[in-house]
């Protein structure tokens, strides 16, 4: 069983859909549309599947693209398709190409002021490539990629693969120090990589898995098939969160109190009073000490007086 939860270097997931996605216009992903750098949504978005391919054909000597995309939405939406086919002229005889069919195979995102959100399931799925219709390119039990980024918080951002992986009718274990490349004979190769998470302050990216493919399966007009196909990829970026809180309001009414010593001045007294004459706060003690000694002095008279009258 393969089960692996893990980051890797940003240059390896620069290689992806999902991190070019982080850099897509406001309006590619918002939580309302076009109104994402106004009302500080966050962004989020997530696909199922996403397939590069260049189609080389025998009978034409010419090379067709097939570049398709499986469930992808952006916030808020939500998609869970379970099969994808394409239509390439000059291909297995002009029918369908089935690229994709799966028992599970769900997408969403969602995306307001205060959380993105984005994830992509993948559940029993067998990915085909052209000239290829009765073999698997891979056939994986389950993938899944989560992106979360929070207001004020680090994103997060994880992939899984869990149960087995079938390359090419091979099963593999993968490893998450590098690619695990199948080899084989008068088929091609493909080089099968975990491709894990990134994040940075404000966004988060994941991606389950990524396949570079190279085969010449020789059958059905085609000569050669040379691209990458990744499953479950999930992205997002956080939102600009709730304004900064105003500073403490510059009008208080709270009057500051100050006074220096031997000035009487209290810029807080609201009446008139003694700081309104200049006069200090040792006033009252100088006043009362003077009305003593003026009554000694008047007791001391009359008993002076007195004496002389005797």
């Amino acid at each position: 069983m393969n089960r692996n939860t893990f980051r890797m270097p940003a240059a390896a997931l620069l290689a992806t859909g999902a991190v070019a996605l982080l850099t897509a216009p406001a309006a590619h992903a918002t939580g309302a549309a076009g109104t994402a750098a106004a009302g500080g949504e966050g962004r989020s978005g997530a696909v199922v599947l996403r397939a590069g391919l260049d189609v080389g054909l025998l009978n034409k000597a010419v090379h067709i693209p097939l570049k398709t995309t499986l469930n992808e939405v952006s916030a808020p939406a939500t998609a869970e398709k379970t099969a994808l086919t394409v239509a390439l002229d000059g291909v297995e005889g002009g029918q369908p190409v089935s690229v994709l069919r799966a028992d599970v195979a769900t997408s969403k995102a969602t995306a307001d002021r205060s959380r993105a959100t984005a994830e992509a399931n993948l559940a029993h799925a067998r990915v085909h490539v052209p000239g290829l219709p009765a073999l698997s390119l891979v056939e994986v039990e389950k993938v899944t990629s989560k992106a979360v980024c929070e207001a004020g918080k680090k994103p997060v951002a994880t992939s899984d693969v869990l149960g087995t992986v079938t390359v090419l009718g091979k099963k593999v274990t993968l490893s998450a120090g590098g690619p695990t490349t199948v080899d084989i004979p008068k088929v091609g190769r493909v080089s099968l990589e975990l491709s894990g998470t990134q994040t940075t302050s404000t966004t988060a990216a994941a991606a389950a898995l990524r396949l570079k493919v190279s085969v010449n399966p020789l059958d059905l007009n085609v000569a050669q098939v040379e691209g990458e196909v990744v499953l479950a990829e999930a992205h997002c970026e956080s939102p600009a969160g709730p304004p900064a809180s105003p500073n403490p309001a510059a009008g208080s009414d709270i009057k500051p109190q100050t006074g220096a010593s031997g000035t009487g001045a209290v810029l807080a007294h609201d009446g008139p009073g003694l700081a309104e004459t200049g006069s200090g706060s040792l006033t009252p003690y100088v006043a009362g000490g003077a009305l003593v000694l003026l009554g000694l002095g008047g007791g001391a008279l009359v008993v002076t007086r007195r004496g002389r009258a005797s």
